[in-house]
């Protein structure tokens, strides 16, 4: 009997081929690149032993009793936070506890980071949260660009709903978006289905795309700025007309001729948006 693979928890290491049974392309190259200058190394007799990971598994601690989370860590010493949990926890699919030896140049990048390095603080996050829906309404699911990004599950799941992120996380998902804003999905690991899900999710919501952005620089990030991606002249003309009728108490005639448009045009506007017309009906 045959076991479906698991999906592998992230890409940035040969782990995904080896655990996972991932064959993605790219990940089958990273394997073979890495298995074969192994063996070269070995061949020509520099190939370095792995270390003791008792030294950066301790400074590791001390960063984080010093408040810097296992996601800045990773940041700094640019490595997979997966490679950060990886020595702090036994392995959660395997019965061996946590790792005793690592790479020595996995263990220079952890003791090279210094607190000094540290990105506190939290930042306004409409332009992560924009982003992220971006990504999504190309089809990349919001826990695959939580993955790329190296965040746990748990910020996968609230990124979208935080009016303020860390410092850290803003850089990561900028990295993730102009990382996956060129590729597209279906030939990174993403089924099809889930795919279609992502994209109606944000042709519901109106989420604009990364071509949008482009043809409105540095607005992405501008919390003043509305986007109105999606948002036909009806609709913005109905929006008008109601904050004028509310505010002023003009009638639709009066808003008509204020707007430049025909009373019939506002009377088919609340028509298509009656959201709108509601709170000024009567």
């Amino acid at each position: 009997m045959t076991t479906a693979a698991r999906e592998a928890p992230h890409h940035n290491t040969t782990t995904c081929y080896t655990d996972y049974r991932c064959r993605l392309p790219e990940c089958v190259r990273r394997y073979n690149d890495r298995n074969n200058e192994r063996l070269r190394a070995h061949k020509a007799g520099t190939y370095n032993a792995l270390v003791d990971v008792g030294p950066a598994r301790q400074h590791i601690l001390r960063l984080q009793r010093a408040e810097m989370s296992a996601e800045a860590i990773a940041r700094v010493a640019d490595i997979s936070v997966h490679s950060v949990l990886d020595i702090l926890r036994p392995h959660p699919t395997k019965r061996r506890g946590r790792r005793q030896r690592i790479t020595p140049d996995l263990a220079a990048k952890i003791l090279a980071v210094q607190l000094d390095q540290r990105v506190s603080g939290r930042i306004d996050a409409t332009g992560t949260i924009r982003r992220v829906q971006a990504l999504v309404a190309l089809g990349w699911p919001v826990s695959h660009i939580s993955r790329h990004a190296g965040l746990s599950r748990e910020n996968a799941a609230e990124i979208l709903e935080r009016p303020r992120v860390y410092v850290a996380t803003a850089n990561a998902i900028a990295d993730a978006y102009d990382s996956l804003r060129r590729k597209r999905p279906e030939k990174h690991g993403v089924i099809k289905a889930h795919v279609a899900v992502a994209r109606n999710r944000a042709a519901r919501n109106k989420w604009a795309p990364p071509r949008y952005w482009d043809q409105h620089p540095n607005a992405i990030d501008d919390p003043d700025f509305e986007p109105l991606y999606g948002v036909t002249r009806r609709e913005i003309v109905a929006q008008d007309a109601n904050e004028l009728m509310r505010i002023s108490g003009l009638d639709r005639a009066a808003v008509a001729e204020r707007l430049g448009v025909t009373k019939s045009y506002i009377d088919h506007a609340f028509r298509d948006h009656p959201e709108y017309a509601l709170e000024v009906a009567a």
